[in-house]
């Protein structure tokens, strides 16, 4: 299992990396126009939301991931204090990426001293239930503490029902599929134990209706959108129509268009836990600026672990 799990957490930092060239542009015909098939990791172009990241880097939802690693490494644990203090210093120091509307919020909030369970947005967006990797990660043993550090990390930025809903429902799936679950059996048997927002609920029925579909199709009529309504089924179309193809789901998802970073994270996240190391490609690997790093990290994770 725990070569399964280094899988899962480097294909969802990769995912992030490799949809950094092209996260936010929409226009699928600009994306084919410009940049091209985006098959490998590439700096953002000029003017972009995250112009001046280089290629390699990560987004500004794959920097918090890694904030997150870098956290439960030094503490053994999820520490919400630690994470929500690590987190609030990212963005502090003069942050070299964007900064978007939840994390706006949530600065203003910790900048009037609420405590960090108080501190989250009302965002709807995947985004701060996407970045949970490292907690499937170093829970992978211990499903109830999973669950629970799931809600806390999510909820200090996107306090939202169906963001905290949708980071629960992933938690599910990616345990279990390092279980030894298929994929869609995960997601069946997660949507089944209940989905605490109803909207939600319908729409990943949706998603599971949606396996086999053209991407950009099925995606642009959920929705490219960063909301976790339109982006969640977009991530359980990407498992389900590339069950045993983590780099072209990856890579689909980027030609997508929208906000492929947060369903990146999620997919690659589903993808990576159950297809292993082997199936996430070297080149991405080795092009991730702190590629390193995430192996040392997850290497401090299982010490603190034994």
């Amino acid at each position: 299992m725990t070569t399964q799990a280094k899988a899962m957490v480097l294909a969802s930092f990769a995912a992030d990396s490799l949809a950094l060239g092209a996260h936010w542009i929409y226009d699928t015909d600009e994306i084919d126009r410009r940049i091209g098939r985006v098959d490998r990791l590439l700096a953002p172009l000029a003017g972009s939301y995250h112009d001046g990241k280089a290629s390699g880097e990560f987004t500004h939802y794959g920097d918090q991931a890694m904030v997150l690693l870098e956290s439960l490494a030094r503490s053994g644990d999820f520490s919400l204090p630690d994470f929500a203090a690590a987190w609030q210093q990212l963005f502090a120091g003069g942050y070299r990426g964007y900064v978007d509307k939840a994390t706006a919020t949530t600065l203003d909030n910790m900048a009037r001293r609420l405590p960090p369970a108080q501190c989250g947005s009302h965002s709807s967006d995947l985004g701060g239930g996407a970045r949970i990797a490292p907690l499937v990660y170093r829970y992978r043993h211990d499903r109830d503490r999973l669950l629970e550090a799931v809600r806390q990390q999510t909820a200090l930025t996107h306090n939202n029902p169906a963001t905290l809903a949708g980071a629960d429902f992933l938690a599910k799936t990616a345990w279990a599929v390092l279980h030894g679950a298929v994929p869609v059996e995960a997601m069946e048997s997660a949507l089944d134990e209940g989905v605490a927002d109803f909207d939600l609920d319908l729409r990943i029925r949706g998603g599971l209706d949606s396996g086999g579909k053209d991407t950009r199709t099925a995606i642009r009529q959920f929705g490219q959108m960063c909301g976790i309504a339109a982006a969640l089924p977009g991530v359980i179309h990407l498992v389900l129509t590339y069950p045993d193809d983590l780099a072209g789901a990856l890579i689909e998802n980027v030609m997508a268009g929208g906000d492929s970073a947060a369903r990146g994270l999620a997919a690659g996240m589903i993808l990576g836990a159950a297809l292993g190391e082997a199936a996430v490609p070297e080149a991405w690997v080795r092009s991730m600026v702190r590629g390193n790093d995430i192996m040392a990290l997850l290497a401090a994770l299982d010490r603190a672990g034994t």
